[in-house]
């Protein structure tokens, strides 16, 4: 259990320094070229989730709502971790998630809005700007799809094994 709180701790520390960094030494909407043509440092707030949806609300209503998603979600999530604790890919995907959820959750209180700065693109096409907590929570949700699936395999493998005996 302790390599998971320092997963979590580790996750949620990075994406904070990081942020603080991007915020304290770039102006909103700098753009730092890294590997011309692929990848720069760009800073942007994000008021919206993923992608800025909802990014159209009222500030007030807006900040509120996503920090109360947010807290259920991280609830969920814990729930599921805590009862699945048995399945070690998801716990540790879980713990990916909630890390990723509680280091935006961390912007939203403070900032109203997710500081992002990692931004990927081919020509004209720009995937949208993100974060190590974005990060986080996709590699968490991209590790319990593949444990879902490959667990969903063993059980019917195991069911196949038991009607051919």
């Amino acid at each position: 259990m302790k390599k998971y709180v320092l997963m979590f701790s580790l996750i949620v520390v990075i994406d904070q320094i990081t942020k603080f960094l991007i915020s304290h030494n770039m102006t909103l909407y700098q753009s730092i070229p890294i590997i011309k043509g692929f990848f720069n440092l760009t800073f942007v707030l994000n008021p919206g989730a993923a992608f800025g949806l909802l990014s159209g609300l009222d500030d007030a209503y807006r900040q509120i709502f996503f920090i109360v998603i947010t807290l259920v979600a991280i609830a969920v999530v814990g729930f599921l971790a805590y009862k699945e604790k048995h399945y070690k890919m998801r716990f540790f995907a879980y713990v990916l998630i909630i890390a990723g959820a509680f280091g935006n959750l961390i912007d939203r209180i403070f900032v109203g809005k997710v500081v992002d700065f990692l931004d990927f693109y081919i020509g004209d096409y720009h995937w949208p700007a993100f974060n190590v907590a974005d990060s986080s929570i996709s590699i968490g949700i991209f590790f319990l799809i593949i444990n879902i699936i490959f667990s969903k395999e063993e059980k019917r493998a195991d069911k196949a094994q038991k009607s051919t005996d």
